[in-house]
């Protein structure tokens, strides 16, 4: 008869075998216990909690509390790094279903833009989405225009190229998001969210597949800073950008 130790590790595997993504430390847990509901909790806690160091051949952890086989690991490499994905949609038809969810979802802005393309017309690169958030006359607290730019990836190859770019737009904004596509592997998503964390920069997924329905998702909040005011109102000055968004 197999000790507790052993189902418990046996039905992990089992479970996991059908994430390839990986699966939630707290996911992993409710599915044993619904499998094995004689089993005290905290036998079970303690089973699961160190899979990847008792089984290390077998299990490791793709991220923060988030468990996958080696095996899918191994399956991954070889084919991710060969031919990139054809984006069969345009990353512009984007930009402006994220101005109307950064305005009138998120509330982070009374007005945004699309701008994309090279407006600033330096290596620094141009924002996709641009906008400001005003203080309302019916405030009774008033604040400086809070300055909002976005950076949209509809590339999953070029994750780490959008994350310098909006690394880059700090320098002229209060506020920078990154939008990333859903399907982006869940080690990229992992890495690209815990830099957000690192450098205060909002993250948001979103399914690429679809322009009328993108699905967006915030995962991290951008943290409001102090730029550069030079290089603020550099840009501010730049083409369309100043009659449309502060006139």
């Amino acid at each position: 008869m197999p000790t507790k130790t052993e189902q418990i590790r046996v039905k992990a595997i089992e479970i996991m075998k059908k994430s390839p993504e990986g699966i939630r430390y707290s996911q992993l847990v409710k599915e044993i216990k619904e499998a094995f509901p004689d089993f005290p909790i905290n036998t079970i806690l303690g089973i699961a909690s160190n899979l990847d160091e008792k089984m290390p051949k077998e299990v490791y952890k793709a991220g923060r509390g988030l468990y996958r086989l080696v095996s899918f690991k191994e399956a991954q490499q070889a084919p991710e790094e060969q031919i990139a994905p054809e984006i069969e949609i345009d990353e512009t038809d984007f930009y402006e279903p994220f101005v109307d969810y950064l305005v009138n979802e998120l509330e982070e802005c009374t007005k945004a833009i699309p701008l994309g393309g090279n407006l600033f017309k330096d290596k620094w690169g141009t924002p996709d989405v641009l906008g400001v958030e005003k203080s309302k006359r019916s405030d009774i607290i008033h604040h400086e225009d809070v300055i909002v730019s976005a950076e949209i990836k509809t590339d999953t190859n070029g994750l780490i190229t959008a994350f310098g770019q909006a690394c880059a737009y700090k320098s002229f904004s209060n506020k920078v998001y990154i939008v990333i596509p859903k399907n982006s592997s869940q080690d990229d998503k992992n890495r690209i969210e815990s830099l957000c964390l690192i450098f205060g920069i909002g993250l948001i997924l979103f399914d690429s597949s679809d322009k009328e329905n993108p699905d967006w998702e915030i995962r991290v909040r951008a943290l409001r800073h102090e730029p550069d005011m030079f290089y603020v109102n550099k840009y501010m000055k730049t083409g369309h950008v100043e009659s449309e968004l502060f006139s």
